[in-house]
Order: structure tokens, then C-alpha cells, then sequence
């Protein structure tokens, strides 16, 4: 299966050779602007909002940015492994069964539409695949014995795997999401796509595999189908970092601020929190909201919001104030060096 080239460098505006710093603002400032919780045009802040999590989930990722870069200048040969991966990458596959239907023959292919990730990215950067284990038979004669005995009964088909990427409010209210499974047997080119809801509960740690039964793999000789097996991805937030339960906010203050305190409003994922950031805020200071993270376990309790202190220097200043830090630096009794 053919699958479109993504330019991510396009997709966040960034040249090739742009810093990781230049990219993570890039994609912060693009993901505050189409966040679907705060654009006007929620169904199109939406898929671009994915587009640009995608992006930043590879060019944000050393390995996966130099993984892409090779594969921009061999596109060609790429395209030439039918789809797959250069053996030089390693990790990354395609949606395929290890055989045919019927337990031999070419693979069957999958391609999932709402997962949150393009077929590029699946192809290439995903974790999906089919699921399974394969058992030596010892010699031919024993191989060949052995597919005639299975051929002769029911099987189950293979369980096939998936990303599916989620934001954090989805995370926290839980939702449900419409997704479509197309399959292509290869022998007879027939295609038959699925429609099917998968529900995401609130509060779904990152890594968990939501299973929806039966949409994976077809059976032969009678068996049943294989199950679909979705991994949780949180998207990346332009403000929060998830670590478990928790979330994690970089607060930038500015020097008096952290010395004589102050109070900020913090845009939390249900609205707007107070803090309070007392006199003497060190840098990296963590000041600790309790209950403002994401629910976890069956209780649902939340985690903490943990707010991060950025202490940020000035560094253009003004005649008036130049003339100011001079009159505290001549006053002050205080030298971090004592």
C-alpha cells in the first residue's frame, strides 16, 4: 500500500536544519492556535491540531528526526521496499498480517482511518503490527506435515495492533472515537472496510491497549477473527507534560517576582487556577496543586498539577532601569557566593 510522503518540517514551519529548541517553540505556538479546545473551527483546528502533534512526535524526537531525515533523501528506496521500513532503521511497522488468511500466501494489509496518526507516520514511526508467535517445525517434511494439519482445522486470525494517538482532555473526560478498518486481501485485491466505535475511559494511562474484539486478523477453516489491540499515545500538550497522573507546567517569573512573590493564573485543562508563588521562589522550584491532573486507576482520583519555576533574566534594559538594578546591586546584602 502506497502511502503520501508528510514534509513535517513544512507541516511546523521550520527549516530542515532548525534547532530542537526552534522546533519545540514552533510547535507550542502552532499547538496553542489550533488547540481544539480553543479554536473557533474545532473540526478543522482538529485534524490540523493532529497533524501537528505527528509532526512534533517525530522531528521533536532525535532518533525519530534522524530516522526521517534518511528517509527524506531515500524516498526512492523506500518506496522500492513496498512501504517498508529500510532494514537500517530497525523498529517500525506496517499494518500487516505475517500471512495471508488462510495462513499462507502474501500478508494481508490494514489501514486504519481516526487512530489520530497518518498511514505515513504508522508505517514508518508506529508501534502497530500484527500480533503472534511463530513456531519452528524442525525440517520441511515436519513444516509441510504441520501446515497441512493446520490447514485442516479452524484458526483464529492474527491480532492486529495499533497507535491511537489522545489529548489530555480526552484523557481526562474520557471519549469515544469513531474509527474505520480497511483490509486488502492480496490475492484477490477485495477490500472491505469496518466502521466501529472504540471507547477511551477517562483517565487511560499512556501505553494501555484497548482491546475491541474481533477486528483484527480474519479467521480461516471457521475460526473466528483476530482482536484489534489500540495503544494509548497522549498527544503532546503545548503547556503540560503527563508523567502518570501528573502534569507538569513551566512557569517563566520574572526576578522580583520570585523574590517577593505573586500570584499567576495558570490555564488548567478544566480553566483557569490560581497560584501562588511565594516570596523567595527558588529556580526550579515546584509548587504542587493537588487533585488538578489527570484521573488515574478505577477510582478515578486525580493527579497533581506541578507548576515548574523559570526564573527569566531581563536582557534589555533601559536607562531607568539599568539605573535601578545598579541601586539594588549597590544596596543589597544579599551574594549567592557567601
Amino acid at each position: 500500500m502506497s502511502v503520501e510522503f508528510k514534509d513535517y518540517y513544512a507541516t511546523l514551519g521550520v527549516a530542515r536544519d532548525a534547532k530542537e529548541e526552534d522546533i519545540k517553540k514552533a510547535f507550542r505556538k502552532l499547538a496553542r492556535k489550533h488547540h481544539p479546545d480553543v479554536a473557533e473551527d474545532k473540526k478543522g483546528a482538529e485534524e490540523k491540531f493532529k497533524e501537528i502533534n505527528e509532526a512534533y512526535e517525530v522531528l521533536g524526537d532525535p532518533v525519530k528526526r534522524q530516522k526521517y531525515d534518511t528517509l527524506g533523501s531515500n524516498w526512492r528506496e523506500a518506496e522500492q521496499h513496498q512501504g517498508q521500513a529500510p532494514p537500517q532503521w530497525g523498529g517500525g511497522r506496517r499494518y500487516t498480517s505475517a500471512t495471508g488468511p488462510q495462513g499462507q500466501g502474501p500478508a494481508q494489509e490494514f489501514h486504519f482511518d481516526g487512530t489520530g496518526f497518518s498511514d505515513f507516520f504508522e508505517q514508518y514511526f508506529g508501534g502497530g503490527g500484527h500480533s503472534g508467535q511463530f513456531h519452528g517445525f524442525g525440517d520441511e517434511e515436519g513444516f509441510a506435515e504441520e501446515m497441512h494439519r493446520q490447514e485442516n482445522r479452524p484458526r483464529r486470525g492474527h491480532d492486529v495492533e495499533g497507535d491511537i494517538l489522545v489529548t489530555l482532555h480526552e484523557v481526562l473526560h474520557g471519549t469515544e472515537r469513531p474509527l474505520s478498518l480497511a483490509t486488502t486481501d492480496p490475492r484477490t485485491g477485495k477490500r472491505e472496510a469496518k466502521s466501529f466505535t472504540v471507547r477511551i475511559p477517562p483517565g487511560a494511562p499512556e501505553g494501555k491497549r484497548i482491546r475491541v474484539a474481533g477486528h483484527g486478523g480474519e479467521g480461516a477453516g471457521g475460526g473466528a477473527a483476530g482482536d484489534l489491540f489500540l495503544k494509548v499515545r497522549y498527544a503532546a500538550h503545548p503547556d503540560f507534560r503527563a508523567r502518570g497522573g501528573d502534569l507538569y507546567y513551566d512557569l517563566d517569573l520574572a526576578p522580583w517576582e520570585a523574590v517577593l512573590g505573586t500570584e499567576v493564573v495558570v490555564r488548567g485543562l478544566q480553566g483557569g487556577i490560581k497560584v501562588r508563588v511565594p516570596a523567595g521562589t527558588a529556580q526550579n522550584a515546584q509548587l504542587r496543586l493537588k487533585g488538578q491532573g489527570l484521573p488515574q486507576g478505577k477510582t478515578g482520583e486525580r493527579g497533581d498539577l506541578y507548576v515548574i519555576a523559570h526564573i527569566q533574566v531581563p536582557t534589555q534594559l533601559s536607562d531607568q532601569e539599568l539605573a535601578l538594578w545598579q541601586k539594588l546591586a549597590s544596596e543589597s546584602h544579599f551574594n549567592p557566593r557567601s
